[in-house]
């Protein structure tokens, strides 16, 4: 079967304001207000929770050591306030429905904990459009090993040599050569265009064009 994974913060929901403002919550504990700004750190936010720790503590000259400490409280502000301001992109929901109707599996594979994102996809109420999700601690490896992501393929009904991996990030881009599959970038997240740096096999500009981009990149049944 044909399948389209999906990275899931990021490329199907901007959830960078909830991420930030856990990370914030963490600086705040510590007597040292807000460091990271919601629309500016946005992209540190799409790399993770500890890449939000370092560069907060970064900027306020702290030692390193404070990210491993802080990483655990930032995952229990996060999963208290998971969707406060996170928004699906539009059309995301619609172009997986397409591709579902087209005969196509789709699943997730993301650098958040499985527990988060199961949450979350819930939450969302998107949870029934995906035949798999493969988080950050599901197996041993996280992206850009493609363990993971061979893993959402074959857990959602598919095979790796006719699939596509659909993200934001070079971590994404990494992950599909690793696999040896196409990749499609979208080109709302916070980079906009300068995607196009990391030569995606197709960038993404709305999701009203997923379903035509993965039969060209996928092929025909």
């Amino acid at each position: 079967m044909r399948t389209v994974i999906f990275d899931l913060d990021g490329t199907l929901a901007d959830t960078s304001a909830d991420l930030i403002a856990a990370a914030n919550a963490c600086f705040r504990a510590r007597g040292l207000g807000d460091l990271l700004d919601p629309a500016a750190d946005a992209l540190t936010a799409f790399h993770g929770g500890r890449a939000m720790l370092r560069l907060g503590y970064g900027r306020a000259g702290l030692p390193e050591d404070l990210v491993d400490a802080d990483y655990r409280p930032l995952l229990a502000h996060y999963a208290a306030a998971i969707d406060t301001h996170t928004r699906l992109y539009p059309g995301a929901p619609e172009a997986v429905e397409a591709l579902r109707a087209a005969g196509f599996a789709t699943g997730i594979c993301t650098n958040k904990p499985e527990g988060l994102a199961r949450d979350l996809v819930a939450r969302l109420g998107i949870a029934e459009l995906f035949g798999s999700l493969i988080g950050a601690d599901t197996l041993p490896v996280r992206k850009p090993d493609p363990a993971p992501y061979r893993a959402a393929v074959e857990a959602a009904g598919g095979t790796v040599a006719r699939s596509i991996l659909v993200g934001d990030t070079a971590t994404d881009r990494d992950t599909a050569r690793a696999a040896g599959v196409p990749c499609a970038l979208v080109t709302f997240g916070p980079e906009g265009r300068e995607i196009a740096r990391l030569a995606p096999e197709a960038l993404l500009e709305h999701y009203a064009e997923l379903p035509a981009i993965a039969e060209r990149l996928i092929g025909p049944l």
